[in-house]
């Protein structure tokens, strides 16, 4: 039995999809956990098995993951400090006592150096990982998606101008899809260590050539301006975002230019076989949401 959490998400959305028709599982080896049980009323039509998760209660949890023989841990999406970290860790022990014997996490890249302010979440849940009881594990490292373009991107193109503390760090940006192809097979897999993978996409970009892709791409001009951290915190705060928001979002930046997210292919085509998409070849298939009104 395949388990994945946060079934009711965008990725874990693409992970099932991936299950049944990319590695042919039947439906009836597949639990998938929600906090809203009701959205999933399609899957269950399929003959999958929803449960109920409440990841701020371990014993909860211990009842959903019941059965389940590999389990992906998807990354919670609670912001209040501490919060997702506490999650993840209940997660992990109801793992362990429910006799799951191996465990997928969607982690970061670099957490233990990352100047992201969630990466100590992941880091915490890799040692919570690492000293459980259980068998086997595979952290995969996640980059960035391209679909995070979306949240900030589509307004910087109205304006023709955006703002960026990055510098020149390149960004090893991945498919969502791919991401999920990866965390499908890495689910299936007959794999009964323990082990840490990054994936990343086909090529670095820097913001400045993002910019300039997607540019082109819809046909709107785009300048990026190179602003110090403070003054893109300055002006996020300005705009009216809240600031425990800003300052997440500006250690994005901090974290792109310290090389943080750089990264190569290698470890996605391993696990998967096949090369992830190409930013160019995601682009001419998504170039329309960027000017689309409620682009994410």
């Amino acid at each position: 039995m395949f388990l994945v959490t946060g079934a009711s998400g965008h990725l874990g959305q693409a992970v099932i999809n991936h299950l049944i028709t990319t590695y042919k599982i039947p439906a009836t080896s597949i639990i998938a956990t929600t906090r809203d049980p009701g959205k999933l009323a399609a899957l269950a039509a399929k003959g999958i098995n929803i449960r109920d998760a409440n990841f701020d209660d371990e014993a909860h949890l211990i009842k959903a993951f019941a059965g389940a023989s590999r389990l992906l841990l998807i990354s919670t999406n609670a912001m209040e400090p501490g919060v997702r970290l506490k999650q993840h860790q209940n997660a992990v022990k109801a793992a362990e006592k429910a006799g799951v014997g191996h465990v997928v996490y969607t982690s970061m890249p670099n957490p233990e150096t990352s100047a992201v302010l969630f990466a100590p979440d992941h880091v915490g849940t890799e040692k919570a990982l690492a000293s459980s009881g259980i068998k086997g594990w595979t952290v995969l490292r996640n980059n960035w998606y391209f679909e995070n373009l979306f949240f900030s991107l589509p307004q910087a193109l109205a304006a023709g101008t955006q703002y960026s503390a990055a510098g020149q760090g390149k960004i090893a940006q991945i498919a969502r899809d791919d991401l999920a192809r990866a965390a499908a097979a890495a689910l299936v897999s007959d794999f009964a260590g323990k082990q840490t993978l990054t994936l990343s996409g086909a090529k670095e970009y820097t913001t400045d050539q993002i910019a300039a892709l997607v540019s082109k791409a819809v046909g709107k001009p785009l300048t990026v301006v190179h602003v110090p951290v403070e003054g893109l915190l300055q002006g996020m705060l300005g705009a009216g975002l809240p600031e425990a928001l800003a300052r997440m979002f500006a250690s994005f930046d901090v974290n792109t230019a310290q090389g943080g997210l750089s990264g190569s292919p290698a470890a996605f085509k391993t696990l998967t076989g096949v090369e992830p998409q190409s930013f160019e070849a995601w682009l001419s298939k998504n170039a329309g949401a960027f000017t689309a009104s409620g682009a994410h």
